[in-house]
Order: structure tokens, then C-alpha cells, then sequence
């Protein structure tokens, strides 16, 4: 019996053989790739199995999220009250106070992390997250200038998004050879952040004590008082972006060989690296809007992602996942531990990837690369 060689030619021998799903759309797993439609997409067993714990762990912490604490709901009523049910009291703790900070942390951590994989890959140097280079410092000096400074002048997202490209261009520019110089860009980037910050610092006492307080915490990076609102905006940067990302994937692991290596593979390097730059520009922007400059998840959770997995290229997905269980995983231990009160999560994040930067700076001094 010949083999079929069309999609309508393999819909026909399995319909003709008892109705089950066409062989042609039956995913089947090949030489560490999986084949549907004829598309080869990559497969990897590991990490995909570390995919699903953290997307597990994920929705166990969005769980804890909503039960823990004095206002919490008792386990055995959650399903109840998400159905609708339940006192309004209830109501209100789910769906206006918890449900939206835990779908944020998701959702911003998420983004983060792709960020980082995206900016990681693109300058091929551990150091390049949006922290390091000044992208997030001058994502959150955009929306202080529009809502502080000259309020009403655009909305924030637009203003933040604004700030983030202009700190990254300014680093480009800085760095003379742009991602060729990828330790250069740490240095601009650093110079960049202290300014956008300065900046903010200036909007800040200029305007009233109550804004200038809010604007403060903002800063600190902080998941209070997330509204629905901000679960539209984070939610839709992440999938039309975080798709994007996806789409680039492939050419950002040609990319991580060098330019010549990809070029010589037919993959165009320098429209991928802009391309993969305004991706995660955007996203990270999106991230500072919903929750402020949350420090160091984009520096952690691509590295995380890679060792646990061990996986080459990018790992968006990984990173993603990854971000996404360590901001909300901060955010339960900044709100739930007994010492200090509810912190903002941006301190928790702030103190364990200062540790983390430490440790990976000495390694990578003892290896020779700073």
C-alpha cells in the first residue's frame, strides 16, 4: 500500500479505516521534533515536563492566593464563591481585591520573563535583561512624565512604552556598536537607569504629597489594588506580544550563533534582533504599567529556565512560566510573611536578584568574560 503523500489523501485512507482522527493532523513525535501538518516544531521532553510543574505550581499559588490570610476563603467554598455564589463579602475579596493581583503577578511575571529570554539572547550575555540596561527605569520614567508632569498628555501604557524605547535607544546609541557590545550596553544601561530614575525622583517633588506617595510605592513595584483594567492590559500585551516572541523563537537560537552562523542558515540577523527588541520592549513596558518596575524577575527566571530545563536558545516559554511562578511566588511571601507586615513585592524581588546578580557577576568575573 502506498504511503499518502497529501493532507486529503491521508484524511481519506483514515476516514476509509474506521473514522479516527486523520493521520496527517495526529501529532507524532520524530527526531526531537514534532511533526503536524508537515511543520517540524521543536520538542523537548524535559522541558516541557518543567513547563508543566511550574504551570502547575502556578495555579496552586494563584489557590493560595485566594485562601490564605484573615480575609481569605476556607478551600472547600472557593469553588462556590468563583461560580458566583457565596456573600458579597466574599465576592469582593475574590473578584475585586485577590482574583486581579494574582491574574497580574501572573501575567506581568510572564512577561518579564520573556522579556528577559528575548533581550538575554539578543545581546548574548546573561547581564542583558531590561533591569540591567535601563528599560525598565525608563518604561517607569515615561509613565511618571505623562501622569505626573504633564498628566493627561498620553495615557500611561502609551507613555511608558515611550519611556522603554527611549532608554533602549539610548543604550543602542551609547553602546556605539549596539548588541555587538552587549557588556558596553551594561555599562550605558546602568547610566540610563540613574537617569530615568533621577527623573522620576524630580516628577515625584512636583507633585502633591497623596500622588507623590502612590508614585513612590508604584515604584517599589507593587501588586495592591490591581483592577481588571490592568488584567486587560497585561493580558493582551502578553498574548499578542508573547505570540511574537514565540514567532521569533527560531531565529533568535540562529541569532545566538552569531551573525555570519546566520546569515550562512538564510536567517536575516539584524531584522530578528530589532524585531525581538521592540517584542520585548513592549512587553516589559506593559509589565512596569500594571505593577512598577519589578526588579530582577526578567534577570532570574530566563537563567532559572535554561538550567532546569537545559535547554538551548531563548526558552520562552520556560522563561515565561518561570517569571510568571516567581512574581507571584514573591508576592505571596511579600503579603503573607509574619515579620515585617504586607510588602510590596518589588522589595522581596529586589533583595533576592540583588544576591542572585552577586553571585552570577563573580562567576562570570572567575570565568573571564567581565
Amino acid at each position: 500500500m502506498t504511503r499518502p503523500t497529501t493532507v486529503a489523501e491521508a484524511v481519506a485512507e483514515d476516514a476509509a479505516a474506521g473514522g479516527r482522527a486523520p493521520r496527517a493532523l495526529r501529532p507524532r513525535i520524530e527526531d526531537g521534533h514534532v511533526r503536524v501538518l508537515g511543520a517540524a516544531l521543536p520538542w523537548n521532553a524535559r522541558a516541557t515536563l518543567v513547563v508543566t510543574v511550574a504551570l502547575v505550581l502556578v495555579l496552586v499559588s494563584l489557590v493560595l492566593s485566594l485562601t490564605l490570610g484573615r480575609l481569605g476563603i476556607a478551600l472547600a467554598d472557593l469553588p462556590a464563591v468563583l461560580r458566583g455564589e457565596g456573600s458579597k463579602t466574599e465576592h469582593f475579596v475574590v473578584f475585586t481585591n485577590r482574583l486581579p493581583r494574582a491574574v497580574v503577578g501572573i501575567c506581568a511575571g510572564a512577561a518579564l520573563g520573556i522579556s528577559g529570554a528575548i533581550f538575554q539572547s539578543v545581546t548574548r550575555n546573561p547581564l542583558g535583561s531590561p533591569d540591567i540596561i535601563g528599560l525598565n527605569a525608563g518604561a517607569a520614567a515615561g509613565a511618571a512624565a505623562v501622569t505626573l508632569v504633564w498628566p493627561g498628555l498620553l495615557p500611561a501604557p502609551v507613555g511608558a512604552l515611550l519611556g522603554g524605547a527611549v532608554a533602549v535607544v539610548l543604550v543602542l546609541l551609547g553602546a556605539g556598536r549596539g548588541v555587538q557590545a552587549p557588556l558596553r550596553m551594561v555599562v550605558i544601561g546602568i547610566g540610563v537607569g540613574a537617569m530615568s530614575l533621577a527623573f522620576v525622583q524630580f516628577a515625584i517633588t512636583r507633585t502633591r504629597r497623596e500622588q507623590a506617595q502612590e508614585m513612590a510605592a508604584w515604584l517599589n513595584g507593587s501588586l495592591n489594588a490591581r483592577s481588571w483594567e490592568h488584567v486587560t492590559i497585561i493580558a493582551v500585551a502578553l498574548v499578542v506580544l508573547g505570540l511574537a516572541a514565540l514567532a521569533l523563537s527560531r531565529g533568535l537560537q540562529h541569532v545566538e550563533m552569531g551573525d555570519d552562523a546566520a546569515v550562512a542558515l538564510g536567517v536575516p540577523a539584524r531584522r530578528v534582533r530589532l524585531l525581538a527588541v521592540a517584542v520585548g520592549v513592549g512587553l516589559a513596558a506593559a509589565a512596569v504599567v500594571v505593577c512598577g518596575p519589578v526588579a530582577f524577575v526578567a534577570l532570574v527566571a530566563p537563567q532559572v529556565a535554561r538550567r532546569v530545563t537545559g535547554s538551548t536558545g531563548p526558552g520562552m516559554v520556560a522563561a515565561g512560566a518561570t517569571g510568571a511562578l516567581l512574581l507571584v511566588g514573591a508576592d505571596l511571601v511579600a503579603v503573607h510573611q509574619p515579620w515585617f507586615g504586607s510588602l510590596p513585592v518589588g522589595v522581596l524581588t529586589a533583595g533576592i536578584g540583588g544576591l542572585y546578580l552577586a553571585v552570577l557577576l563573580t562567576r562570570e568575573w572567575r570565568r573571564g568574560t567581565l
